[in-house]
């Protein structure tokens, strides 16, 4: 399957920064039940190869899951033996991009600029992830939109909520990534339940493509 395939019925990348293994199985069914299809584990989460592992486990036969924060090339292949499939990262170094690429896995990478995400691009991203949205504002977007091949995948991510995704939507954004703002260490799964669905009354108000 490729990314876009991950896209329906829920455009948004969850970012589990911080959780622990034994919240993995609870959240991960809020989050999938809400139809959320990406999920991520930041690796300076504890134990993170451990949580990628049990969310594979959990959803990976209906829900891409891989690692956040990923800035070592030597990390994707633990990702991978973990049962990952997605790199997800807050920078566009093309080494982590294209060692991702060879070990077969897909690649989000963190672009600020026109230049490193054609860069990212090159090295074979299968998506941009836009970070930090708070910086950059739709109308970026849209001038990055007519540049860029048309195909492109664009996230936006940082500061994201129920209540701002439009802009960015109408300015060309495929989806979006959120982290504090749908869970926290220690949030309960009623908690990221409830966010989740805000999330999904989020993206159904926006405008039909």
């Amino acid at each position: 399957m490729t990314l876009k395939d991950y896209l329906h019925p829920l455009p948004i990348v969850a970012v589990l920064r911080g959780i622990s293994p034994p919240e993995v199985d609870g959240v991960a069914d809020a989050l999938t039940f809400a139809g959320f299809r990406i999920l991520e584990v930041t690796l300076n989460s504890p134990r993170p190869l451990d949580s990628i592992r049990m969310l594979a486990k959990r959803v990976g036969a209906s829900a891409l899951v891989g690692a956040g924060t990923v800035i070592d090339p030597a990390d994707v292949a633990r990702v991978k033996d973990a049962g990952g499939k997605v790199i997800v990262m807050p920078h566009a170094d093309v080494a982590v991009i294209r060692e991702a690429k060879r070990q077969g896995l897909l690649c989000i990478p963190g672009v600020a600029t026109p230049t490193e995400a054609f860069a990212a691009l090159a090295a074979g991203a299968d998506g941009l992830k836009m970070f930090p949205a708070e910086a950059l504002p739709p109308a970026a977007l849209k001038a990055w939109r007519a540049v860029l091949p048309r195909d492109t995948l664009v996230f936006a991510v940082g500061g994201m909520k129920p209540d701002n995704l439009a802009p960015y939507w109408e300015a060309g954004a495929d989806g979006f990534g959120t982290g504090s703002n749908l869970y926290k260490p220690g949030t309960s799964v009623d908690a990221v339940r409830e966010a989740a669905s805000a999330y999904a009354r989020g993206i159904a108000a926006l405008p039909k493509r």
